[in-house]
């Protein structure tokens, strides 16, 4: 076969694949599990050769040389779009930068501020027609890379599953160089599930209608929610992050309608699940578009978020001024089943939290500390859910919000709040 030529007529190793990037370029690199570990590690090693080296990811699982040392600052420069445990490991030592950025308008960031040149991504080997598959998280973004890159170098592993979507593959014709490295892809550390989590799910599942379609955001608590619709029937799905936990669904014959996803995160059993071909794969910019949420009729969404204050506005990003997760695509679904027939948007957490001096402080405050970031603001949230009920703020006036959310709150804290709202006049009593 003719592509069979141009595609070792292109073939480099990792180390020569790495000498292709030139002082001043700028890279989007695979996410997560589309991440080519061995070629950005290649990368990292020429950081004495290279000068102003911008490289621009999303939620990193690996911890990269290029993290850790102040040394790449200004050579080899490290960017987030989603700020996720290894970026905040290595924080501290000051090549992470973190950008606050709707899912939905990640390609516009990409190609418009930082005006990336070239694609470096993790693909599947080619099909019978040479074509490379860029797996469970690389078609959430990269096609907005290939788009307007003028260097396109793959890495090929024979552990990355050929996926079906849109702007899901690219063929060998297209790229610029290829280097091969096998490696299994990185899972997602998940957390346990906890009692709390069991509890606002058991608040939620009442909720969620058979033949509803459903989001479920990053985390056990919604890992949580998931696993206990397995009672429900005839569900799809709609969401930027297909889970374990949806997976389960699919396994015990609950979800049978459509499964579209921006990205697959998770266990290698979801990889491989992907690699199937009925989850259908599509970029963020078009899962997470409100046109396309609403669409969806009983679209059930269900994200985690850290703190909310008495009158709605949820913060999902930051303890105060310390930054801890990111935008993602939050707002872009409050907004969107706002717009779905019969849809219904939740945000979970707990009533409380444990500070670092061993206090437990409410994370729901009559306001948000300095430097809390608002992910969803006020008009945007519906239902607000800790371990002891939902709130509906929904177009509600700002006394009936306080009032509902005081009513989640932990008992202890209630009076307290209650008091605070007084004093700052959102009620009268």
């Amino acid at each position: 076969m003719e592509w069979e030529k141009v595609y070792k007529g292109k073939l480099v190793s990792v180390e020569e694949a790495a000498t292709k990037i030139e002082s001043g370029d700028r890279i989007w690199f695979g996410p997560c599990s589309a991440a080519p570990i061995q070629l950005m590690e290649a990368l990292g090693d020429r950081v004495d050769e290279l000068k102003d080296v911008h490289v621009i990811t999303g939620l990193a699982l690996h911890p990269f040389k290029f993290l850790q040392s102040p040394k790449y600052i200004g050579r080899i420069n490290f960017h987030t779009v989603f700020y996720g445990p290894y970026e905040r490991a290595f924080f501290k030592a000051g090549n992470v930068t973190i950008n606050s950025v709707h899912f939905s308008k990640t390609h516009w960031a990409l190609q418009n501020y930082y005006k990336v040149n070239v694609l470096m991504t993790d693909v599947s080997p080619p099909d019978d027609d040479g074509y490379l598959y860029y797996g469970p998280m690389g078609v959430a973004i990269n096609g907005a890379a290939e788009a307007v890159a003028e260097k396109i170098i793959v890495q090929v592993n024979k552990y990355q599953p050929r996926v079906n979507g849109v702007e899901h593959r690219i063929h060998v014709s297209k790229v610029n160089w290829i280097c091969e490295h096998d490696h299994p892809l990185p899972p997602l550390p998940q957390d346990a599930l906890t009692d709390i989590d069991s509890k606002i799910a058991d608040f939620i599942v009442p909720q969620v209608p058979d033949g509803a379609t459903i989001q479920l955001g990053l985390g056990s608590l919604s890992n949580a929610i998931g696993y206990k619709l397995e009672h429900k029937k005839n569900l799809s799905v709609h969401t930027e992050m297909f889970t374990d936990s949806m997976l389960e669904l699919v396994k015990k014959g609950v979800v049978t309608g459509k499964m579209v996803a921006g990205f697959g995160l998770g266990s290698n059993e979801l990889y491989e699940f992907i690699g199937q071909g009925q989850v259908e794969l599509k970029p963020l910019r078009i899962t997470n578009d409100s046109n396309e949420i609403a669409k969806c009729d009983k679209l059930i969404s269900v994200n985690v978020t850290l703190m909310v204050d008495l009158t709605g506005q949820a913060c999902s990003e930051s303890l105060g001024f310390f930054q801890y997760s990111s935008t993602g695509g939050q707002s872009d679904f409050a907004r969107g089943v706002a717009l779905s027939k019969g849809g219904k948007g939740f945000l979970c957490l707990p009533s409380t939290v444990k500070t670092k001096d061993g206090k437990i402080q409410s994370t729901i405050t009559a306001v948000l500390p300095p430097g809390a970031v608002v992910t969803t603001q006020r008009s945007d949230a519906m239902y607000i859910v800790t371990e002891y009920g939902i709130a509906d703020v929904f177009c509600k006036p700002i006394p009936d919000r306080v009032n509902a959310l005081i009513a989640i709150a932990y008992p202890g804290f209630r009076s307290e709040l209650r008091k605070q709202a007084v004093d700052a006049g959102l009620i009268r009593s």
